[in-house]
C-alpha cells in the first residue's frame, strides 16, 4: 500500500503511547506511514486495536496485516472540556470511523467536521509529532457533495 499522508503537528505527542513488545509492529508501521492490526489465523477476524488474543474464538494465533486507509465517518463528538494533556487542542473532534475492511476505530479528526459529514468518506493520516507518530482521519468527501 501507499504511505498515508502526513500532517506535521507542533511539539511532542500530548499523551505518548505505551509501546510493548507486542504492539511494536503497529507503532513501527505507523512511523513508516501505514496502519496495521492483527487478524486471527483461526477465524479470520480483523480487529483494532491489535490484540494477541482473538476476541471471537480466543485463538492466540494472530498475524499482522495492513488496514484499509479509508472509510466512512460513522459518528463524532467535539470535545470542549478536555483532559489536561489535550487542553491546548480544545475544541477538537474525535470520530468513530468504519474502515473499508470492516474495522471500526476511534481517532482524532483533523480539519472541519460537521453533522452533515456523517456517512461521508474519510482518509487516515499520520499525525507526525516531534517525538513520534499518532494517527488521525480527515474528511475526503462529504455525503452532501454528491
Amino acid at each position: 500500500m501507499n504511505a498515508l499522508p502526513e500532517l506535521r503537528m507542533p511539539g511532542p505527542r500530548p499523551f505518548p503511547p505505551r509501546v510493548s513488545a507486542f504492539t511494536r509492529p503497529f507503532w513501527d508501521a505507523l512511523e513508516a506511514g501505514t496502519m496495521r492490526s492483527t487478524r486471527c489465523d483461526a477465524c479470520g477476524l480483523l480487529g483494532f486495536p491489535p490484540r494477541n488474543l482473538c476476541r471471537a474464538c480466543w485463538s492466540r494465533s494472530v498475524s499482522w496485516t495492513e488496514l484499509a486507509p479509508a472509510g466512512v465517518l460513522y459518528s463524532f463528538t467535539r470535545v470542549h472540556v478536555a483532559p489536561a494533556a489535550f487542553r491546548a487542542d480544545a475544541p477538537y473532534a474525535i470520530g468513530l470511523v468504519d474502515l473499508d475492511d470492516g474495522v471500526r476505530l476511534m481517532c482524532r479528526m483533523v480539519g472541519a467536521v460537521e453533522a452533515a459529514d456523517i456517512g461521508g468518506r474519510i482518509g487516515l493520516l499520520v499525525l507526525r509529532y516531534e517525538d513520534g507518530a499518532l494517527f488521525g482521519a480527515r474528511m475526503t468527501h462529504s455525503p452532501q457533495a454528491t
